[in-house]
């Protein structure tokens, strides 16, 4: 639908606004990830700025002498763009825009250029696609100022390169139609998640890049994309973990959370988190090599309240624990976080005891069962073998014993059925 006009290479500079509330260290630690999501997106970082202020410009953001010292350093640099790690208002970025004359592109407008890049399946593409235009509404007249010189590459993929032509009501239009187009996938969705039946499942949640597919890929033998870069998949992806003798569990491995996600682009990708809504557990995925994880963990635990998913069961698992030196680490971390398991995926390191802890997690919601049923009812016996796990069977007096596991929601589906035979039937609670 999109043409792309992308440059082999942009070059850019970074912005970053400390206030009185923050930490140097912190607005430092937000640069450094604002440059690995612009190398992300295909841009070279030539420059990183920093300025304390105590209070945003309303009208240039940095203030105008700033902005103009700016103008400066993009000539100095030959710099194409200049990328804000905060959000400006449409006001701010085309003032900003008419001193720099330069692309002007803010941490929500880079987010969304990633993943127009990643979005791969009809899905994605519809929720990005969705995002873009919600982002691009407010600011349609710079979008058309910038689409005047056909400028391409980083902030402009997606909708708007080559609709110069396009109005406030049709963009309103198409939003309503990929709207539209989200409820039959969303509904699409549901339908498979019912006919996952009432299988245990695990969502993977955390913050992007801390390992989530390469975990789930050494859990379960899969194949998920895995790569060392932010937001590499995007789409749901669910695989069955399998032990002996036990119903499989499902994996569910989630779209990565990272800090001031635009609120645009979570409600489009609703219905992809919707699957950690009907996990039975999280697993909140962490990577304890990064300097400043316990904050990744404050913004993942934001984003699950946001979601209104609080109330779910967590188990923390700290990934790439080969990567650290301090060992004391682990057990501050262990006493701090409950329950808690430490892994390293890259390497196989202690998948066993994660395998074991999410069985014994799925065995918690199952029942034991004692069934005496009459041994000629061939109807009962079935259903008990389709909604439960046979331990044992034996015969006693025209009749069959039947030890037998499952789910509390199968369960009840059984007693239920078992109930409503005239043949003779027991059932025991063991």
């Amino acid at each position: 639908m999109f043409e792309l006009n992308d440059k082999l290479e942009e070059r850019a500079i970074l912005v970053g606004v400390a206030r009185p509330y923050t930490d140097r260290w912190e607005v430092e630690d937000h640069l450094d990830e604002l440059a690995f999501l612009a190398d992300t997106a295909g841009a070279t970082v030539v420059e990183k700025v920093m300025q304390e202020r105590k209070q945003i410009d309303p009208t240039y953001f940095v203030g105008r002498g700033k902005v103009e010292a700016l103008a400066e350093m993009v000539d100095e640099h030959s710099a194409d763009m200049v990328i804000f790690d905060d959000d400006l208002s449409p006001a701010q970025a085309r003032n900003v825009e008419k001193i720099l004359k330069k692309k002007i592109i803010d941490r929500s407008g880079l987010i969304l250029d990633i993943f127009a890049r990643r979005a791969k399946t009809r899905e994605a593409r519809t929720q990005v696609e969705l995002a873009q235009l919600r982002y691009l509404l407010p600011r349609l007249t710079r979008q058309w100022t910038h689409l005047s010189r056909q400028v391409g590459g980083i902030g402009t993929r997606g909708p708007g390169e080559t609709q110069l032509e396009v109005d406030r009501r049709l963009i309103r239009k198409r939003i309503s139609v990929l709207e539209a187009e989200l409820i039959k996938i969303e509904k699409q969705r549901n339908l498979r998640r019912k006919h996952r039946g009432d299988q245990f499942k695990a969502a993977l949640v955390g913050y992007t890049n801390v390992g989530k597919s390469t975990l789930i890929n050494a859990l379960t033998e899969a194949d998920v994309f895995v790569e060392d870069r932010l937001f590499a998949t995007l789409d749901a992806t669910v695989r069955a973990l399998r032990m002996k003798d036990s119903e499989p569990v499902l994996l569910i491995d989630t779209v990565g959370f990272i800090r001031k996600l635009p609120h645009h682009l979570v409600a489009s990708f609703k219905s992809t988190l919707e699957e950690a809504r009907d996990a039975d557990l999280l697993l909140h995925v962490i990577d304890i090599s990064h300097p400043h994880f316990e904050e990744q963990i404050s913004t993942v635990n934001k984003v699950i309240a946001e979601m209104e998913l609080q109330d779910k069961e967590v188990m923390y698992v700290f990934n790439k624990i080969d990567r650290i030196d301090n060992q004391g680490m682990i057990q501050a971390m262990r006493e701090k976080f409950q329950p808690a398991l430490f892994v390293s995926a890259a390497r196989g390191l202690f998948l066993k005891a994660l395998q074991e802890a999410l069985f014994e997690k799925a065995h918690a919601k199952e029942e034991n069962l004692q069934l005496v049923l009459d041994a000629g009812d061939g109807a009962a016996v079935a259903r008990v073998h389709e909604l439960a796990e046979v331990l044992s069977k034996h015969y006693e007096d025209g009749r069959v014993v039947l030890q037998a596991r499952t789910t509390i929601e199968k369960a009840q589906k059984l007693k239920a059925f078992l109930h409503s035979r005239e043949s003779h039937v027991e059932l025991q609670t063991s």
